[in-house]
């Protein structure tokens, strides 16, 4: 059973920067992709960054060069910097794990973590 336990959320002046963590316990592959989303009330849960275990990243475009995504495989870790903060970046973040190859298709999420940026 893989299980994400997310961390570091909180209330941050527009500017500023958070960090969240997202602990993962469980099985995971190489194969297996890590992410951030999010979901903005009234909005859909929406991609924020990815990142395979060979470090490869990618980002929506409203967040590129703001946000940061690493992972660390050794301890089954994945974060995300969030500089340079908006109103507009208040919302709920998930960790996302996705399976690529084995159990294809399989996602797990954590519980969210809120992020509030008043304006």
């Amino acid at each position: 059973q893989v299980q994400l336990e997310e961390s570091g959320g909180g209330v941050v002046q527009a500017g500023g920067s958070l960090r969240l963590s997202c602990a993962v316990s469980g099985k995971v592959f190489g194969s297996d992709v890590m992410a951030w989303y999010r979901q903005a009330p009234g909005e859909q849960r929406g991609l924020v960054a990815s990142v395979t275990s060979g470090g490869s990243t990618n980002y929506v475009d409203s967040v590129k060069g703001r946000f940061t995504i690493t992972r660390d495989n050794a301890k089954n870790t994945v974060a995300l910097q969030m500089n340079s903060l908006k109103p507009e970046d208040t919302a709920v973040y998930y960790c996302n794990l996705q399976r690529t190859l084995i159990a294809r298709g399989t996602q797990y999420w954590g519980q969210g973590t809120q992020v509030t940026v008043p304006a």
